[in-house]
């Protein structure tokens, strides 16, 4: 029984590849397929067949089935025809957990760190719905003159980096249909028009990041990009937040490149993925 444990550990630890230097890859990848499929049934409360979700997600047809199957049989998934929804036990255990603890433990280091680089202050929304997210963390750099946005409020999807984001992930229909009538003027710079809202949203989807130029305060600069697990759903948004004179310099474009490389290392280390193994 011992030989066996120390095999099990062995095999666990990569004890005899890490003595050689190699690096043992520790992740079950039929766990992580099962959890990308969740996380895709997650955007379709109406249901969806195992077809659409396997190209949904990039998987085969059979091995998309093989999983739901399984997943069916433990209350993760249920099904009613063909089509197949999130489960009664992922309802269950979502009620037990905590839903930031953990990642504002993993997300902090990485915010601390960018922050510190970039001199500014960044902050990380965690996407809850549609058109709903709780700002969860931020850390500040060493500037002497910081924008603070606090911990757990929202803006105005219209005239917010964040909330630009969050409508890039719907149709032009589907914003029309979510917004008012008439959008809330802030400030004289802030977009009102349904119109000229649906084109700057055409610009956030081309170039992937979305910009806040005084729309919602005078003087407010804000930039953010996506956070997106391995299926390509979004599930935060990190943001960088400064002045106007400041942020929008001719370090703009490194900034942005800065702020994507946090939104990589926030991804990995809210999915628990290993950067050397991605």
């Amino acid at each position: 029984m011992a030989a066996e444990t120390d095999v099990d550990e062995q095999a666990a630890t990569g004890s005899d590849d890490t003595a050689s230097g190699e690096t043992v890859d520790l992740t079950n990848k039929s766990v992580i397929k099962a959890t990308v499929l969740l996380s895709e049934l997650g955007r379709h409360r109406a249901g969806i067949t195992v077809t659409e979700l396997a190209q949904a997600v990039g998987m085969t047809r059979p091995t998309a089935f093989r999983l739901l199957l399984s997943l069916e049989q433990t209350g993760f998934v249920d099904r009613v025809d063909n089509r197949y929804t999130l489960g009664w036990e992922m309802a269950r255990l979502g009620r037990l957990a905590d839903p930031y603890t953990g990642a504002v433990a993993r997300v902090q280091p990485i915010l601390e760190e960018y922050a510190t680089a970039l001199k500014e202050t960044l902050s990380f929304a965690m996407v809850r719905e549609a058109l709903e997210y709780d700002v969860i963390a931020e850390a500040s750099g060493s500037r002497y003159l910081n924008v603070t946005m606090y911990v757990g409020e929202t803006y105005p999807v219209h005239a917010s980096a964040t909330g630009k984001l969050l409508l890039a992930e719907m149709t032009d229909e589907e914003v029309s249909e979510a917004l008012p009538r008439k959008l809330e003027a802030y400030t004289s710079r802030t977009i009102t028009k349904h119109s000229a809202l649906i084109k700057e949203l055409h610009t956030v989807r081309e170039q992937g990041y979305a910009v806040l130029d005084s729309e919602l305060e005078e003087g407010l600069f804000v930039v953010a990009v996506p956070v997106r697990d391995v299926g390509g759903a979004l599930i935060g948004i990190v943001s960088v937040n400064g002045p106007e004179q400041r942020l929008k310099s001719d370090n703009l474009t490194d900034t942005i490149e800065q702020l994507r490389l946090a939104s990589k290392d926030i991804a990995k280390a809210l999915l628990g993925i290993d950067a050397r193994n991605s």
